[in-house]
């Protein structure tokens, strides 16, 4: 069950580029809560595990096929958060790098003929859809509510009952 060398490769950056992305939502977390958005805050700590978790799924597949995980150095751009509006465009614009990277994936995948993890990227292909679509949403309500306090607070108090069952 070895794992061809370039989807090897691919598979190992990819484990290191969903824990970025767990370090760029954390750090999106405590923005959000210097700017006394709980929720929000509490929404990005949620898809900072998330993120994780998607880390290890990805790493198990490497595991279970024979592989060494080989993590690569996390670097985390420079986010300048002033408001939530700000955060969860820097939340799209990481979500979107991503779901480009599960796309190359696919298709290192495909190209190499790796059918033992098809099932592994499709899974992926649909996480990112959903993921784009959600911070999306939220970011439509948000300019949809612009700066009036009251819209935002509902806002933050509806992300903040999102819990960690998500």
């Amino acid at each position: 069950m070895n794992i061809p060398d370039e989807l090897f490769e691919a598979l190992n950056k990819q484990v290191t580029a969903e824990h970025q992305a767990a370090l760029i939502y954390t750090q999106l977390s405590y923005d959000l809560d210097r700017l006394s958005f709980p929720g929000m805050s509490s929404w990005m700590a949620v898809q900072a595990s998330e993120e994780r978790v998607h880390a290890s799924k990805i790493a198990d597949h490497i595991i279970a096929r024979g592989g060494k995980v080989e993590l690569g150095t996390v670097e985390l751009p420079f986010l300048a958060v002033k408001t939530p509006l700000d955060a969860f465009n820097y939340a799209l614009e990481h979500e979107q790098q991503v779901s480009e990277m599960i796309r190359n994936l696919t298709r290192v995948a495909d190209e190499v003929k790796d059918l033992d993890s098809r099932a592994l990227v499709n899974w992926f292909l649909s996480e990112q859809i959903e993921e784009e679509d959600t911070v999306s949403e939220i970011i439509d309500q948000v300019k949809l509510v612009g700066e009036d306090g009251s819209g935002l607070l509902r806002i933050d108090t509806a992300l903040g009952a999102r819990g960690t069952s998500s």
